[in-house]
């Protein structure tokens, strides 16, 4: 039996890949005066993981929604606003290109803004780890990985090699992807900043 990723459990593997203890929760108490795992993931991960999710259409992170107009209209320049999901992380394509609908919207925080009855939103959705693939699972572990490997080791070179870690499996997303779907279906990961550029801090 495949056992279901968890937040703590794709930290744990990170910590392992660095030959660190895993640790059991993000909460549990520290016997280690000088570094406080539990804590540091916890630290890291959330950003992490939305940074993660928004930087490729993953197929398990997409979602369709027809949203309804707020019952608040702007005060001007469009007929109607519509409030975002409250998972949404990133828009990917609005209306319905098949039909030859195109919408002309403007994004204000929370909300899009249209002349629109209705708003067809394809989107990125901050998921769950219980629904992601095996391969965003991996690509999270790594990115964990990265951004542990220098308060655990203080190694300059285990930053590099789990940087060409990472860098490596986000490439075998891209070709995954490819043959799930149409060529412009597919992103980049922005956040995979070239290390010269200073990896770490790209997150």
């Amino acid at each position: 039996m495949i056992e279901t990723a968890t937040d703590v459990s794709i930290c744990s593997n990170a910590l392992l890949s660095l030959g660190a203890k895993p640790i059991a929760s993000f909460d549990e108490a520290s016997y280690e005066p000088n570094l406080d795992r539990a804590k540091l993931c916890a630290g890291i991960y959330p950003g992490l993981k939305k940074s993660i999710l928004r930087g490729h259409p993953w197929n398990c992170a997409i979602k369709r929604v027809q949203l309804s107009p707020d019952a608040s209209a702007p005060v001007f320049g469009f007929r109607s606003r519509f409030l975002l999901p409250g998972d949404w992380l990133r828009t990917l394509a609005v209306g319905d290109e098949r039909n030859g609908q195109r919408i002309t919207y403007r994004s204000e925080g929370r909300y899009l803004l249209a002349d629109e009855v209705v708003f067809p939103l394809v989107y990125i959705a901050d998921v769950p780890e219980n629904e992601w693939d095996s391969l965003l699972v991996d690509v999270m572990t790594a990115a964990m990985a990265v951004r542990l490997a220098y308060p655990i080791t203080t190694s300059g070179s285990m930053v590099e090699l789990k940087t060409a870690e990472l860098r490596n499996l986000m490439d075998k997303a891209r070709a995954v992807d490819g043959q799930d779907d149409p060529p412009e279906t597919l992103g980049d990961f922005p956040l995979l900043a070239a290390r010269a550029g200073g990896f770490g801090r790209a997150w």
